[in-house]
């Protein structure tokens, strides 16, 4: 798959069929998270791999309670919680240094998006579900304080493929120079 296949097909899956994702897998889809940039280096992020289903339950007890993904994260075979040390990313000696806190969810973007560009290649489907209580999450999986759950992607075959929606045209969002001004 060409990266631009993977760019355009990556969707947002919901809804899984009863494929067991193998450990292999999951390690290729790690490896792609592992090798993303992050600031000065850090690489904040840590990843828990939740397989076992009473520990999956836990997890998306978590969920709120209109979160579309709830039904589909109980499906999946197997859920990554993203999360990332704190005070690392966009600090020097523990003082952020940056004006938007939290440079680890920038980080952990990067991570989340390599590692979700490589399930489509493998022909796995993930979705970032963030509507959650995220402490309730950090308890479940025992993470330590200096960390924070950010975000939970379960993974699994797609039971259907969909649509791209539509999307913005370049010109709606680029600008030249200056605010305001086209680029194109």
């Amino acid at each position: 798959m060409e990266l631009q296949d993977a760019l355009e097909g990556r969707r947002s899956v919901r809804r899984y069929t009863d494929y067991f994702v193998t450990d292999a897998e999951i390690k290729e889809i790690l490896e792609a998270a592992r090798i993303a940039p992050s600031w000065a280096n850090t690489q904040v992020w840590e990843f828990v791999v939740v397989r076992d289903q009473g520990r999956i339950e836990k997890v998306v007890s978590a969920f709120s309670d209109k979160n579309p993904a709830t039904k589909g994260a109980l499906a999946a075979s197997a859920l990554i919680v993203a999360c990332a040390k704190t005070c690392a990313s966009g600090c020097y000696d523990g003082k952020e240094l940056t004006k938007h806190k939290e440079w680890f969810m920038f980080d952990l973007g990067m991570a989340v998006q390599n590692l979700c560009l490589k399930a489509c290649e493998l022909d796995l489907g993930t979705v970032v579900v963030g509507l959650m209580d995220h402490d309730h999450c950090k308890q479940i999986i025992g993470l330590p304080d200096g960390y924070e759950v950010v975000a939970v992607i379960p993974v699994g075959r797609p039971a259907a493929k969909r649509e791209a929606p539509p999307r913005k045209d370049l010109k709606s969002f680029v600008h030249c120079n200056t605010f305001g001004t086209a680029f194109l």
